[in-house]
């Protein structure tokens, strides 16, 4: 008695490896998913800091301020770091209210640039910002240029601001 071979024998086994090969990606997949919370944050620049979903930008309400008062910029007066330091504590972000997207920079005032963030949308901000140099101590004229886009695919470039600030490195 002889036996015959099925000619289909050896893409039935391809198949079956390729199937299970598929459901463990899916199964891997699922496992490596988030939950979905309010906090969405994602790398900004490859680096340490955090985009936050509900940055909390420290604005109070007023109840007379008219709904019309346009973009709103945070400002700053000073900010301070040890040397060496890697990142900055600096409230960097785009007010809830705002109806429009905001790319910041921190820079000094030669130009450095210290960081700069993808387009941060309204809600949107970092309470610590990753640095792309450390400074030696000293006194530096500082900046955060926020660049206004339109929340559209093309992130359109609108009007622009600047907050300056003193940072001090201990």
């Amino acid at each position: 008695m002889s036996k015959k071979k099925n000619p289909n024998a050896p893409l039935m086994v391809i198949m079956t490896i390729l199937a299970a090969a598929i459901i463990g990606c899916l199964v891997g997949a699922m496992l490596f998913i988030p939950s979905s919370d309010d906090s969405k944050e994602e790398k900004a620049q490859g680096v340490v800091g955090r985009i936050s979903d509900n940055w909390d930008d420290q604005v109070s309400e007023d109840p007379d301020a008219s709904q019309e008062s346009g973009t709103q910029i945070p400002g700053y007066s000073a900010a301070s770091m040890k040397e060496g330091d890697t990142s900055l504590l600096l409230r960097v972000g785009n007010p809830k209210d705002n109806k429009v997207g905001l790319i910041a920079t921190v820079r000094l005032e030669d130009g450095t640039e210290l960081y700069k963030s993808p387009v941060l949308e309204p809600g949107q901000g970092l309470e610590e910002i990753p640095l792309e140099k450390t400074l030696k101590k000293g006194e530096y004229n500082a900046e955060v240029y926020y660049q206004c886009v339109l929340l559209n695919k093309e992130h359109t470039p609108l009007n622009a601001a600047i907050s300056a600030f003193t940072l001090y490195v201990d």
